[in-house]
């Protein structure tokens, strides 16, 4: 009868590193188990290693299992988390130096066309087409755009529309303009094929931030309010280069009338109270948001329109007629409107 060998003692579950690396140490009885030494995440299954979740050793780069990375945090991993705010600083309402750089373009100009250049480049006996006049008329009537729509947007941010604050329209910049086909691109467009000036609709401005119908009144007569005494300004100062009773062919100064020509007529249209124009926001304001709310999503087709009207020949000349008796009744010297024509000439050349 065999004699019945004695009952082998369990082995203990608990394996050390050691034992696991080297099995042939101690008495070589122990042999580990393979999964304890798996890593919790190796299954790449859900769930596994949760109960290690807050052990700061779980993570093998450092951080808590499932806690975003320091590149998650960095590019805004949480959609809730807000942009910070702007800040916001003097500098918002300092011009810009675009606007400056628009100013010295202009003034440069302004002097090849006062000694006229052109004619000493040219042949003698040669027909000139002068090209500086037109540019130096473009590029002042976009900084009297850019005059038109400050004021609008200034006035607006003094009556509550704090949304303006940093843009184009506060630093004299309408390259940067939110609606610059509407703000800069048609105004070019309307002074270069009709000759007279008008300007875009103030879509821009946020009527609703605006609480009062006397302040929203204000800022709808702001910009041609700023046209008007452009006006006046480029008047005067063509009165004062021109004795009286005299006249001039002079290419600047032709082009500062004519400048003021074009300021005067875009204070006189944006007056009218049609969808697209500043008038009408002088209504708008009294008739509530739906008037308001057509002109934010019409707004550019009916300055379109407006300026479709008045180009038709007939309505174009008896306008021209009304703004030059205008100007004869206020000017002392009856020589500025034939300058300001002389002017419209320069600019269309090809006419």
């Amino acid at each position: 009868m065999p004699t019945p060998e004695p009952p082998q003692k369990a082995e203990p579950d608990d394996v050390t590193v050691a034992d696991a690396e080297n099995p042939d140490s101690g008495d070589g009885a122990h042999v580990a188990d393979p999964w304890e030494q798996m890593p919790d995440d190796a299954l790449n299954a859900a769930g596994v290693g949760a109960e290690r979740a807050d052990d700061p050793a779980a993570d093998r780069d450092g951080g808590t299992v499932g806690a975003p990375t320091s590149e998650e945090e960095a590019s805004g991993g949480d959609d809730r988390e807000e942009t910070a705010p702007r800040q916001e600083s003097w500098a918002d309402f300092l011009p810009s130096p675009v606007f400056v750089l628009l100013l010295g373009l202009t003034g440069f100009a302004g002097w090849l066309s006062w000694r006229a250049v052109e004619l000493d480049w040219a042949a003698e006996g040669t027909a000139v087409t002068p090209l500086i006049p037109p540019l130096l008329i473009l590029l002042g009537w976009i900084a009297s755009v850019a005059v038109h729509e400050f004021a609008h947007a200034l006035t607006a941010y003094l009556a509550g529309d704090r949304s303006l604050r940093g843009s184009g329209y506060l630093r004299f910049n309408p390259f940067a303009y939110r609606e610059a086909f509407g703000g800069l691109v048609l105004p070019s467009v309307y002074l270069g094929l009709g000759g007279f000036g008008l300007n875009g609709p103030p879509t821009y401005v946020d009527w609703e931030r605006v609480p009062t119908r006397g302040r929203r009144v204000m800022v709808a007569l702001a910009g041609p309010l700023a046209s008007l005494l452009l006006s006046a300004a480029l008047a005067l100062t063509v009165s004062l280069l021109v004795p009286l009773g005299q006249d001039s062919v002079n290419w600047a100064i032709s082009a500062m009338a004519f400048l003021s020509f074009a300021n005067l007529t875009s204070a006189l249209v944006n007056l009218l109270p049609f969808p697209g124009l500043d008038g009408y926001h002088v209504l708008a304001a009294f008739r509530g948001a739906r008037w308001t709310g057509f002109v934010r999503a019409n707004g550019l087709f009916c300055s379109i329109a407006v300026f479709a009207v008045l180009w038709l020949p007939v309505v174009r000349d008896l306008f021209d007629t009304l703004v030059y008796t205008l100007f004869d009744l206020v000017l002392p010297n009856p020589s500025v409107p034939g300058m300001m024509f002389h002017g419209k000439l320069l600019l269309q050349f090809w006419a």
